[in-house]
Parts: structure tokens; C-alpha cells; sequence
């Protein structure tokens, strides 16, 4: 079924980013363990190898949902207001920023939930528990925080490739056929623009994981803060390919993550538009 022209209310934003939100963490864990792994400074076999793939999913799909929900919320509200706004011929602009504003959003409630995974992803604690109070007692309630202008660094760039690339594949099949897109069809047009964004932005990933991981004053990532110090750092020590590591994962995971990621966003929004689902009345 194509998508209905009907707009989304806010409710029908924030439970279908829920959704996606659940989906795409769940199914894509192992691959994202494996990514942090290697991009770990210990490297991947110090890390725990293929060992408790699954450790830290706890942790992603508390923050998965709120996260998600908050992001598309404010995609949505943004990318409407820019469209009211901006000529046609400047779209691609207000994508970029509606994505901008959705990551800065979303990173309010996922760099917390991040910082806790990829500690259990790289065996720094053996459960959630364990990870909440080591955090808390190295660094306080900052700590949980930390990378958040890393996260938010790395993700800017991602999106402002991505959802452009996405908005503009979604409106150029449209157009060629003459009809709405499917919800299958906009997770294939996710998953081309998924990839091709975490291909182009791994350095950035490598940087965020490397800050994420360190814990003030204990083990080797100690010295890890900032992003221009850490890239500096990273290439001065291990070489500029270290700044790639784990770019084959990354971007077969954020490509099918972006297939599942916007197709499920799509199809429940659908769902809930077509069926007055939430809808106010």
C-alpha cells in the first residue's frame, strides 16, 4: 500500500519512531557490538570477540524508543516548517536541517543509553547494573553524558547525508511512477542513503566510540576527550586507517538498520494514519 498524503499528528510521530526505534535495535545488535569492538583501542578479540554479542541490549532498547520518538517528532515538526517556508528548489536544505534538530533532540535520551551499551559491548562491566553505578561513581551524572558533543558531532554530518539523500530518493521514485512510494520502497530508498552515509562519516563514529568508552581516570581510554584531540590522537598513534576501523559492519549494519529503521517507521505511520489511530479528533 503507498502512503497516504494524510500528515502525521505528533502521537502518530512519536509512536511510530517508537517502533522503528525497537526494531532496528533489536535486530541489528550483534552487528553493532561487533562495530564497537573493533573500533576499541584494546581491539576486537580484548574486547570479548564473538563472545556475549548481545551484551548492552538492555541498555539500547530502553533508550531505543524515546529516542527514535524524539527524533522523528521533531524531524517531522521541522521538516513541515521548513517546507512552508523554503522554495522547492531549497528542500534539501530544510531536510538538513529538520535532521539536524532531530539528532540534537534524540541525543538528549540516547547518548546515556549509548554510553552504557558500548561499556557492556566492550566487556568494561558485567551488566547493566554494574555499568550504571561504575559510571555514577567515576564521574557522576556527567558521565553518562559523555561524548554527547561527539555523538551529536558525528551524527549532524550523518544525517545531513542521509535524510536528504533519502527525502530526495523517496520524491524522484514518486515522481518516475506516478504514485505514492510504499513502505517497502522508502526502506530500500533508507537503506541506499544509510549506507552511503555511515561509509562517509565512520571516522566520526571511531572518535565517538572512543570517547564513550573512556572513564575519567581508569584504564587506556583515560585520555580520550574532544574530537579534534582524539582524531589527532588516534592518527598520530595507530595511522589515519585506524579512523576506518569497522567501516565494513558499520555500513552493512546502518544499511539494513536504515531499511528496517524507515520502513518500519513508514509502514507504522502509515498504519496509524490510515487507521486514525491516535488521531485527534
Amino acid at each position: 500500500m503507498a502512503q497516504a498524503n494524510t500528515k502525521p499528528n505528533n502521537t502518530q510521530c512519536l509512536v511510530a519512531g517508537g517502533i522503528a526505534g525497537i526494531a532496528v535495535d533489536t535486530a541489528l545488535f550483534p552487528l553493532d557490538t561487533i562495530k564497537t569492538r573493533l573500533q576499541a583501542k584494546g581491539g576486537f578479540m580484548a574486547s570479548g570477540g564473538f563472545r556475549g554479542i548481545y551484551s548492552g541490549l538492555s541498555s539500547a532498547i530502553i533508550g531505543s524508543s524515546p529516542g527514535a520518538a524524539l527524533f522523528f517528532l521533531t524531524y517531522e515538526q521541522t521538516k513541515a516548517a521548513c517546507e512552508r517556508r523554503m522554495e522547492p528548489k531549497y528542500q534539501a536544505f530544510g531536510h538538513m536541517a529538520a535532521a539536524s534538530a532531530g539528532e540534537v533532540a534524540a541525543c538528549l535520551v540516547r547518548v546515556p543509553t549509548e554510553v552504557l551499551k558500548q561499556r557492556l559491548q566492550a566487556n568494561h562491566h558485567r551488566s547493566l547494573g554494574a555499568a550504571i553505578r561504575g559510571t555514577y561513581r567515576a564521574e557522576g551524572l556527567l558521565g553518562f553524558y559523555r561524548g554527547y558533543l561527539t555523538q551529536v558531532v558525528r551524527e549532524i554530518p550523518f544525517t545531513c547525508i542521509q535524510f536528504p539523500v533519502y527525502e530526495f530518493l523517496k520524491h524522484s521514485y514518486a515522481t518516475k511512477h506516478g504514485r505514492g512510494i510504499k513502505s517497502w520502497e522508502a526502506a530500500v530508498c533508507g537503506s541506499v542513503a544509510g549506507g552511503a552515509a555511515a561509509a562517509f562519516t565512520t571516522p566520526l563514529d571511531v572518535i565517538k566510540t572512543r570517547v564513550m568508552l573512556s572513564t575519567k581516570g581508569v584504564g587506556a581510554h583515560h585520555e580520550y576527550s574532544g574530537v579534534v584531540s582524539t582524531l589527532a590522537r588516534i592518527a598520530r598513534e595507530e595511522g589515519a586507517r585506524a579512523l576506518f576501523s569497522g567501516v565494513v559492519p558499520r555500513t552493512i549494519w546502518i544499511s539494513v538498520g536504515g531499511f528496517v529503521f524507515l520502513g518500519s517507521y513508514e509502514k507504522a505511520k502509515e498504519i496509524l494514519v490510515d487507521g486514525r489511530i491516535f488521531a485527534h479528533r
